[in-house]
């Protein structure tokens, strides 16, 4: 499914009221969907990952921070672009911020066109990548349905395990295993191991 800039929303997350007025009306004016939110927490009740979407947020928020907002969206499994703003210039949170996979750290105040110029790169990203999100998304889904046990010779699978070594890694027996094996296959609707393999590799399991 292609998509457009029209189908992409702004998620603007900061705990003061003007800041998010300004970007909601600033990022709008764009054309783009934009819904604010005062705090990290409000914005994960909320959470979509089947919408395109990208994140501008304060990295200093009370409650729950910036950083510990992307430690939330890796266990949700979301991988949503985001630019952080920071009234204070702090290398080390900017580092760790980037090791996670933010897309910019800008410091207060800033430019407008500069901040639009980075959400439009962020837009671009999105639209390119969309296809391989979905699907990334599907398999991750897919995924959430596998039992524990499932999981465990899934990933024991993939990592070229036969069923008799599966099995004894386990502590449980070869039918058992073959069981296991083909729930999990049926789950993820693969059809050979290779596809397994596959979708380990896209969903970042290998």
């Amino acid at each position: 499914m292609k998509i457009n800039k029209e189908d992409i929303t702004v998620f603007v997350i900061d705990d003061e009221y003007v800041i998010r007025d300004s970007l909601t009306l600033l990022i709008e004016g764009t054309g783009l969907t934009v819904k604010s939110f005062d705090s990290a927490i409000s914005f994960l009740d909320q959470l979509n990952t089947s919408i395109p979407a990208c994140i501008v947020g304060d990295i200093r928020m009370p409650y729950m921070d910036g950083l510990e907002l992307q430690e939330q969206l890796v266990i949700k499994k979301c991988d949503m672009p985001i630019i952080f703003m920071s009234g204070h210039a702090d290398i080390s949170i900017s580092a760790t911020a980037f090791r996670a996979g933010a897309v910019d750290f800008i410091e207060k105040p800033f430019e407008p066109k500069f901040l639009l110029q980075r959400l439009n790169e962020c837009v671009e990203k999105i639209i390119l990548d969309w296809p391989e999100t979905q699907e990334k998304n599907r398999l991750n889904e897919c995924y959430s349905h596998l039992t524990p046990r499932e999981k465990e010779v899934f990933l024991l699978t993939v990592n070229n395990h036969s069923n008799k070594q599966a099995a004894k890694k386990l502590g449980i027996s070869n039918r058992t295993v073959d069981v296991h094996r083909a729930h999990t296959m049926e789950k993820m609707q693969a059809d050979s191991l290779n596809t397994l393999i596959i979708m380990a590799v896209k969903m970042g399991l290998l």
